[in-house]
């Protein structure tokens, strides 16, 4: 009885370590050379698996590209809302400019994962942009949350603002110093809410 139940037990186990592989191959791919560049064959061949093994755990490569940008998604709205300042929000804004600099200055970014993923997928139906577009909405919905904790007047434009000021450091990052990116985002951050305010 004992020897039945265990067995299940271990496959789940193996196969779950075997996804998690899987995906973490995906993630360093898709980041450092584009999703669409990366071939599931690539990535089979980097975990060491077989086709079917691949196949097992992703029916398909798009199926794999929505899981990775789950997975990244998960991991920026944990960071996220670990910086948030619940009653100042100008601190949670500085707060997520400082990471938003010291991320887009560290060796090997190469951009937002989402706006490289939307790049690469132009039908606004596919699957893949479906996620870009729900993390991209969780974001706006949490800087409207932190501008109308401001005291905002209209949080839906003060919130696309914010987002913009953040797609451009991101991009900016590549150019700058983590220190310069982040004072400029926090300034330009603080800017926007206070002018949303005046309004």
């Amino acid at each position: 009885m004992h020897a039945d139940t265990a067995e299940p037990s271990t496959r789940t186990t193996s196969g779950s370590a075997t996804r998690a592989r899987i995906l973490a191959a995906a993630n360093e791919l898709f980041y450092a050379h584009g999703i669409r560049a990366t071939s599931a064959d690539r990535i089979i061949e980097q975990v060491g698996i077989t086709k079917v093994t691949f196949y097992r755990h992703f029916r398909t490569k798009s199926d794999l590209v929505v899981a990775y940008l789950e997975e990244q998604a998960a991991a920026e709205r944990g960071w996220l809302q670990s910086v948030l300042r619940p009653g100042d929000p100008v601190g949670s804004l500085r707060e997520l400019a400082g990471g938003i600099g010291s991320a887009s200055c560290s060796p090997g970014f190469r951009g937002c994962a989402f706006i490289n993923a939307a790049a690469e997928f132009s039908d606004e139906e596919d699957p893949v942009r479906l996620t870009v577009d729900a993390h991209r909405q969780w974001m706006l919905d949490t800087f409207a949350d932190v501008a109308g904790e401001a005291g905002a007047k209209d949080v839906t434009s003060v919130a696309r603002q914010l987002m913009i000021a953040r797609d451009g450091a991101m991009v900016n990052g590549y150019l700058g110093e983590a220190s310069s990116v982040a004072g400029s985002l926090g300034a330009a951050f603080v800017a926007i809410v206070a002018e949303g305010t005046a309004s």
